[in-house]
């Protein structure tokens, strides 16, 4: 589409009634998030894409090739914007996530690959910010500045570098740099996290953050001297009340697994701090999730389900995300200039997305998508990089006690349902003919982190708790943030397995076993993380694959999200990674065993 100075003389011609608009529609509710008030009997005029005039009447604007949508009353708000996400957790390509959210009248994503630049690097990269470019909604691509998110604790695909980060600059989809997850390294100094801000912020874009660290003294002032501008991993309301005091902007997410708008937005709707520093994302949302529940539309009726004034919610999920970006004078309100991007609702609570309108095109109605979400064209090695250099077998998960040892005290990983942190845990474990066993009586299931980049192997084994499993069983996933190895969770060796070596046959993805059979499945062979399949196809793999994990005996919410996590190794308390169990408290390899 134009740029506003290129689409000028049509808009001022439009807007002067010298000239008829592209698309008029008419007598409806302006939804103003500029000035947070809701104006009745108005027309919006369209040209080149762009919003040209919203005034009471104007029927001046029509011509005989003019597009006419009757509003009839209803309200006209701006098209919802996600100011943090990954699409790859959706387990869809761009394409195919934009087809997705597009009826649930998402028109504008901020997302960072940082999953696909853990396994191809900058390549993959640019492949998804190709792809983002070709959709007929504003898809902009923050360039990954951790890969790996932790150096030294863990081995991923490929490395991101400064140069890197300063060549991605100069693309043109690319809004700023993704989330800076090596909190650590940005409090002590590390000259590559220092430089890859700095080069961000010579090219006059925009920081993002991630401090998932509950300590708000001296190492946050140090996060938040460094540079980057908002932050998504706050849990609590004094979290979100720390970042909007030092200057950040307070992302508060709600996504498939993550719910942590209710405990922040009370500094909003309580507190009575200015919501224009505070924004709505999703981070991560899987297709099931997006085709069954919606995207961002969620999101908003979720913070208004929370006490939050609509037109507060409305600000949180448009204008905000898009000053905060400094594309205000391009996108987040209906206001003349900006990208004709436009959801008419016939309530503002419930929020039903009837018709939506991005770039000045009808894009979806009454929940049917109307736009073509043109697909790239994925070479062969994104689909070739699931290497385990070996068949794996039951002795590759043996987890060996010290010897002569009949009981072993076990440092265990604790799931939290719907939160991504997890709290180390201690347990006392049987040994049988040497090795240490998982307990069904006491909630503890094997863990396994299997290399899969470099054909190495590599296993590393550990225990995790919390998913409830029961009887012969096991699942593993190629989504396996951030390093995206392979994680195995099961109750036996031999099911462990029998799941890591089919997924090498797929080519990436997840798998469930139970009894000795797989019980569900779903093919991620883009880069282990992603399907061009359509994603109620997807969903309907996911949502298969979730009853499966039920069928094991998992009861957690949203459980999926949580096995992929346990190797984030920068989120605490413990994790695993390639080289071993992380005490993300010390930022150190540990020891499985006291």
């Amino acid at each position: 589409m134009k740029s506003w100075p290129e689409a000028a003389p049509r808009l001022i011609a439009v807007a002067a009634g010298r000239a008829p608009a592209d698309l008029v529609i008419r007598q409806g509710k302006w939804v103003n998030v500029q000035s947070r008030e809701v104006l009745e009997g108005y027309d919006v005029a369209v040209a080149e894409g762009r919003f040209a005039a919203i005034a009471p009447d104007l029927s001046g604007a029509i011509g005989p090739e003019t597009q006419v949508i009757e509003a009839a009353g209803r309200y006209m708000i701006p098209g919802l914007i996600d100011g943090h996400m990954h699409i790859e957790s959706g387990m869809l390509t761009p394409a195919e996530f934009a087809a997705a959210v597009i009826p649930h009248g998402t028109t504008t994503m901020f997302t960072d690959p940082h999953e696909i630049a853990n396994v191809l690097g900058l390549a993959g990269v640019r492949m998804m910010h190709d792809e983002a470019l070709m959709q007929p909604v504003n898809i902009f691509t923050q360039m990954p500045s951790c890969a790996p998110s932790a150096p030294g604790l863990e081995t991923t695909g490929y490395e991101i570098s400064a140069e890197d980060v300063a060549e991605a600059m100069t693309w043109p989809g690319i809004i700023g740099l993704g989330e800076m997850m090596n909190f650590p390294g940005v409090i002590n100094g590390d000259p590559k996290m220092l430089a890859e801000i700095a080069a961000t912020q010579a090219a006059g874009k925009t920081v993002g953050g991630h401090y998932a660290s509950p300590d708000k003294g001296a190492p946050f002032r140090a996060y938040l001297a460094g540079g980057p501008a908002d932050d998504h991993e706050g849990t609590r309301e004094e979290d979100a009340i720390a970042r909007v005091r030092n200057g950040m902007r307070s992302m508060m997410r709600l996504g498939s697994a993550w719910y942590d708008v209710e405990t922040q937005i009370t500094a909003v709707t309580e507190r009575g701090l200015d919501p224009r520093n505070f924004i709505l994302c999703t981070d991560d949302c899987h297709s099931g999730t997006l085709v069954n529940e919606g995207h961002m539309n969620r999101v908003y009726r979720h913070a208004v389900a929370c006490g939050c004034d609509p037109l507060i919610a409305l600000q949180m999920c448009t204008v905000n995300t898009a000053t905060h970006f400094g594309l205000e004078r391009e996108l987040g309100s209906i206001a003349p200039g900006r990208r004709a991007d436009l959801i008419l609702t016939s309530d503002l609570t419930t929020l039903p997305v009837e018709v939506v309108i991005a770039r000045g095109k009808v894009v979806a109605e009454g929940g049917t998508l109307l736009a073509d979400c043109p697909h790239y064209d994925w070479p062969e090695a994104a689909r070739k990089t699931v290497n385990l250099g070996k068949r794996l077998t039951a002795a590759d998960f043996a987890i060996a006690a010290p010897e002569g040892a009949n009981t072993v005290t076990a440092k265990v990983i604790g799931v939290v349902e719907n939160q991504a942190p997890t709290k180390a845990l201690i347990a006392e474990l049987d040994v049988v003919d040497g090795l240490a066993q998982p307990d069904e009586g006491k909630d503890i299931a094997q863990i396994a982190l299997v290399e899969r980049h470099r054909a190495t192997g590599g296993v590393v084994n550990g225990f995790v708790s919390g998913f409830g499993y029961k009887g012969k069983m096991a699942i593993g996933s190629t989504v396996a943030h951030d390093s995206h190895h392979m994680i195995v969770v099961g109750t036996d060796r031999e099911s462990m397995a029998a799941v890591a070596n089919r997924l090498g046959e797929l080519g990436g993805g997840i798998t469930v076993w139970k009894d000795g059979a797989e019980i569900a499945c779903v093919p991620l062979p883009i880069a282990g993380l992603m399907s061009n399949d359509p994603a109620a196809e997807v969903a309907a793999r996911a949502s298969r694959m979730v009853e499966a994990m039920a069928e094991c005996g998992c009861t957690l919410n949203n459980a999926y999200m949580q096995h992929s996590l346990l190797a984030l190794v920068v989120i605490p308390e413990i994790r695993i990674s390639d080289l071993g169990l992380v005490d993300v408290t010390k930022f150190e390899i540990t020891d499985l065993f006291e």
